[in-house]
């Protein structure tokens, strides 16, 4: 099996979405101080991370949107691992239920390939990005598939404040995973997908370590 790693690295300082405050990563216990409390060459780091949930690789889940879904703590690991994917590559900043129209993504986790990412960590990835339609997120929860990622700003066009398609997909508890990267690495079928957030009550995103399972095996043979 191969892994392929769809996350992006958490760092001090850099900025996910613009207007939210960049994560603060320090130390809590230094090994430095850590020192004066074990035996002599015994040492230990504390870290301390402070930072809003949108931050990095970042799944929703219902109550991000809605006071009464489903939270971190109530999302069942049968939508968030070991989800069977697909991958579709968009080229158009809107991205209609056309793209995904004829494809086979009922009860999948669907990643939406835009090769947005290449912006990532620059003023460029704020403004004019990638985004699903009203008629895309409609289509999707019709189909029933299991989850959404995209490798964009924001799933949504940011100008719309409505976010139709945050309320459609969560609302019919189809979590949702922004910021993705490396999607080009995928094949279209053929991998299993993981997004597991921390078990965190009334919290309604969160980042994950988001990754994929290629499925290496080769076809059985017939004689």
């Amino acid at each position: 099996m191969s892994h392929i790693d769809l996350s992006h690295t958490i760092e001090n300082g850099m900025v996910t979405y613009r207007g939210l405050p960049a994560p603060l990563i320090c130390d809590f216990l230094s090994r430095e101080a850590s020192r004066k409390l074990y035996a002599a060459g015994t040492e230990f780091h504390i870290g301390r991370i402070d930072m809003v949930a949108n931050t990095g690789t970042y799944l929703d889940s219902p109550f991000h949107r809605f006071s009464g879904g489903k939270d971190l703590s109530e999302l069942p690991l049968t939508s968030l691992a070991g989800l069977a994917g697909v991958v579709v590559h968009c080229d158009q900043p809107r991205i209609t239920a056309e793209a995904f129209q004829g494809m086979d993504v009922a009860g999948k986790a669907v990643l939406v390939h835009t090769g947005w990412d290449r912006h990532w960590r620059t003023d460029a990835y704020f403004e004019g990005h990638p985004f699903l339609t009203e008629d895309a997120a409609a289509y999707l929860k019709q189909q029933r598939v299991k989850l959404v990622g995209i490798d964009s700003y924001n799933i949504d066009d940011i100008r719309d404040l409505r976010r139709p398609v945050h309320t459609i997909l969560l609302g019919a508890e189809i979590p949702i995973v922004e910021h993705m990267t490396r999607l080009e690495q995928l094949p279209a079928t053929g991998f299993r997908f993981f997004a597991v957030p921390p078990k965190v009550r009334a919290f309604g995103t969160f980042p994950v370590r988001a990754f994929a399972i290629l499925d290496t095996k080769k076809p059985s043979s017939n004689l």
